[in-house]
């Protein structure tokens, strides 16, 4: 994926320096059309395309957290975590 996206800016890179040296282009409409073109829906792509990626860490980031809190690590039933106070009869 990544291959895809250096080249994507790549040809977008390319297109705005041939408008930017044509003698009807302006450097302004350049910029834009690298930024239209480039940069604004790849990022978009990106975002959504790693949307899989964020859920997984989250999930993972979440079950860290809980085993965390648990004392033994969520894999058998807690007991209780003081022992109760033993009375003399």
């Amino acid at each position: 994926m990544l291959l895809v996206t250096v080249a994507w800016l790549y040809v977008t890179l390319m297109m705005a320096v041939a408008e930017a040296t044509s003698p009807h282009g302006t450097v302004l409409g350049a910029v834009f059309s690298f930024l239209g073109y480039g940069v604004l829906p790849l990022s978009l792509v990106l975002y959504v395309m790693a949307t899989p990626m964020r859920k997984r860490v989250r999930a993972a980031r979440e079950l860290a957290a809980a085993s965390a809190l648990e004392p033994d690590g969520g894999r058998h039933a807690a007991g209780d975590a003081v022992a109760p106070e033993r009375k003399e009869p």
